[in-house]
């Protein structure tokens, strides 16, 4: 079968990991982080917070187990 298939350029398949401090977290989340300082923050390309875990590994396990290319924000 030779029919042209044309990729969807707009369904960016990376996500960004971030460390977030706790402290700038809403009460509601800084109560379920427990003694942690920092949580790790998934974005996706345009901005918007797709998960926050309690680790990095977690993120990007998290982020390749749906499919997503993560890439570490400094």
């Amino acid at each position: 079968m030779n029919t042209p298939f044309e990729f969807d350029q707009s369904s960016d398949r990376i996500v960004y990991v971030k460390t977030v401090d706790v402290t700038d977290l809403p009460q509601e989340v800084r109560a379920e982080a427990g003694d942690l300082d920092q949580l790790y923050a998934v974005h996706s390309a345009d901005g918007e917070q797709l998960a926050l875990v309690s680790d990095r590994q977690t993120a990007f396990v998290l982020a390749r187990q749906h499919d997503y290319s993560p890439v570490a924000v400094h």
